[in-house]
């Protein structure tokens, strides 16, 4: 069961360009969540249209926004709070994700405060991990 799938309250990222589905679990430690991709997601017409994989880039986006939303869930920040990722570190690419797969990441919270976050997160379908990457968002708002 999931602490809450109404994602859009938690980002300002909208459709075609929001990752997550679900928070799964949350605590200060870091977070678990779920995005199911499948064959209507934008990029796969043409990131490989005879044999469809999910960019490595969304991916790592995939990732910091599970991480971002669970921080938002928890009132880390003030409303309204944007995050901008700044540096993106120790990126490996493990497994593909292909449409129909569903993505479980798995994210810990290594610094966080009211103007930055680091975070490292791995990316799963099953128990095969996908992808692994850590970053750091600065957090500031649209003013």
């Amino acid at each position: 069961m999931a602490v809450t799938n109404d994602i859009e309250s938690l980002l300002p990222h909208r459709k075609p360009f929001l990752f997550v589905d679900e928070i799964v679990s949350c605590d200060e430690n870091g977070s678990v969540s779920t995005r199911k991709f499948t064959e209507d997601d934008f990029f796969f017409k043409g990131h490989f249209p005879e044999y469809p994989v999910v960019p490595g880039v969304i991916l790592v986006e995939t990732m910091a926004q599970a991480g971002g939303a669970a921080l938002s869930f928890q009132k880390k920040f003030d409303d309204g709070s944007l995050f901008f990722l700044g540096t993106v570190d120790k990126v490996k690419f493990k497994n593909q994700v292909r449409p129909g797969d569903t993505v479980r990441m798995e994210i810990t919270n290594l610094r966080v405060s009211k103007r930055m976050i680091k975070q490292a997160g791995k990316a799963y379908v099953g128990d095969t991990l996908c992808a692994e990457a850590e970053w750091m968002c600065l957090v500031g708002s649209a003013n």
